[in-house]
């Protein structure tokens, strides 16, 4: 049960979680976890869009052969296209997200099916956390992560896309810095911090969906959600 000494102070502790097994629609996500690691009260759970869209039903046939099939997937899973590239579509989906070809995604699934996103993943992350509670009796966070492109620089990343218990944005606006300077605009996306150190030891060849991340500072703790605090509205967007 992934048995590791305690991160000092300051520190953090990034634990791949092993033994999660394939997921199929309806199952148990937050059981699988909870037979596979031992949580702790202030633990956050990084779980993988992918599992998570598997276990809610968001798996579709198509034809990975025919361009116009996933086209047509992508157009229908969009809010509006931005960008058209060859066969790389740039939209926004309903949740708010700006992202490739609509969080359609075709890998570590059975050839011929694709995952979709969760229809609401910050309501997802709710469920889960509270079935955690519910299985463990610990206090912990969940963050749902998905893998983003990002404007004008190369290579992926892990961003949270849906997130329960734990800040989604720290906001350290009117606090000081190391030299007593005022911030005047710094906001920590904590969410996607997390998301994306979980992903260091999760990977994309690994089959390991699930990370705990221990250690996070207790007053990060509370209400969260990614759709009202991370999307930044059109309004506050210089691009759109």
């Amino acid at each position: 049960m992934n048995p590791e000494p305690p991160p000092g102070e300051g520190s953090l502790l990034v634990l791949p979680v092993h033994g999660i097994g394939e997921v199929t629609r309806a199952a148990d996500v937050a059981a699988m976890i909870a037979d596979a690691v031992t949580l702790e009260d202030g633990d956050v759970v990084v779980v993988t869009q992918k599992i998570v869209s598997k276990a809610e039903g968001r798996i579709v046939e198509i034809d990975p052969d025919d361009p116009a099939a996933k086209d047509a997937l992508v157009t229908s899973e969009s809010l509006r296209v931005l960008r058209r590239r060859g066969d790389l579509v740039i939209s926004e989906t309903r949740h708010g997200f700006i992202c490739a070809n609509a969080g359609v995604d075709l890998s570590n699934v059975p050839y011929g099916r694709a995952a979709l996103l969760p229809v609401d993943s910050d309501r997802s992350a709710r469920r889960l956390r509270d079935r955690l509670t519910s299985l463990t009796g610990a206090h912990v966070a969940v963050i749902i992560s998905d893998t983003f492109g990002r404007p004008w620089r190369r290579g992926v990343v892990d961003v949270a896309i849906g997130c329960a218990g734990v800040a989604a944005v720290v906001d350290l606006r009117g606090s000081l810095d190391a030299n007593g300077r005022e911030l005047l605009a710094t906001e920590l996306c904590i969410a996607d911090e997390i998301a994306s150190a979980a992903e260091l030891v999760m990977g994309k060849d690994r089959s390991v969906p699930v990370a705990i991340v221990r250690g996070t500072d207790p007053t990060w703790a509370r209400r969260s959600s990614v759709a009202a605090e991370i999307i930044r509205p059109p309004s506050e967007d210089l691009f759109r």
